[in-house]
């Protein structure tokens, strides 16, 4: 059975005596050429290793499985986590009851890396997952994520606007990021207050050996972001100095951290 329509998912729901848990974030896709197109743009193919993170009733794990793929799906939600033993396609799916932020990624994945990522992430704990999947890059080649429209902004934010942010710079540090699909949030049940993006992270090797002390400094700076860094982050070197942190691109910080470290 699809869970694909809201009808269907309804009636599933109902089945496993369960509902979408809002501490969870629990929106599930109920439009199934969303689906589909997030399959097509993530390119998943015969025998793709794929992770998928928050897989709930399994909509988007059944569309990748149609597809042939190998799908590592991770679910904290004890029912849902069950539940996706219907789905089973000649060993195609391996299931974890897990919370992606404990789970053991180097012990279960570094011998199918390098894996994609396709997922419609947990709002609630969308940054989190986002920085372990990038401090954890050298796993993955490449990942799709579902994120609220203003979190996916920020992401791909470019210099001089008011959603630049630490966590911009923290991103581009291991992957380039851009908007792949835009999603109305009348495709999900329930529906969220806010659209959606599938953001379409390419990884590639860290730019830094240490990025620690970097991102340290980035995020400093983002916590005052109205002051210039001459106040911030003691910075003397024109035109740094007089710009506030939104001001600079990735490269610029790279030359802020050679000359203060």
């Amino acid at each position: 059975m699809s869970v694909a329509h809201p009808n269907e998912l309804l009636n599933f729901l109902s089945q496993i005596d369960a509902a979408p848990k809002k501490g969870l974030s629990q929106n599930f896709l109920i439009d199934g050429n969303i689906l589909r197109k997030i399959v097509h743009t993530a390119a998943i193919a015969k025998d793709d290793r794929v992770l998928e993170i928050g897989s709930g009733p399994g909509a988007l794990t059944q569309e990748m499985l149609n597809a042939q793929a190998r799908v590592i799906a991770v679910e904290k939600d004890a029912k849902f986590a069950r539940a996706l033993h219907r789905l089973q396609i000649d060993g195609r799916l391996e299931i974890h009851e897990s919370d992606f932020l404990t789970f053991p990624l180097n012990e279960q994945l570094l011998k199918h890396a390098p894996l994609k990522v396709v997922a419609n992430l947990p709002y609630h704990i969308t940054t989190p997952i986002i920085e372990r999947l990038c401090e954890h890059s050298f796993l993955f080649s490449s990942a799709w994520v579902m994120v609220q429209k203003e979190v996916a902004e920020r992401i791909v934010a470019r210099p001089g606007t008011k959603e630049m942010s630490s966590l911009t710079i923290f991103m581009r540090t291991y992957c380039e990021p851009k908007i792949a699909l835009k999603v109305s949030r009348h495709c999900f049940l329930p529906a969220p207050k806010v659209d959606s993006c599938v953001l379409q992270l390419d990884f590639h090797q860290p730019l830094m050996n240490n990025p620690g002390p970097f991102h340290t400094m980035v995020r400093r700076a983002f916590q005052q972001r109205r002051k210039m860094l001459r106040s911030t982050l003691s910075i003397r070197q024109e035109p740094f100095a007089s710009l506030r942190p939104e001001a600079l691109s990735f490269e610029d910080w790279i030359v802020v951290l050679n000359k203060n470290s």
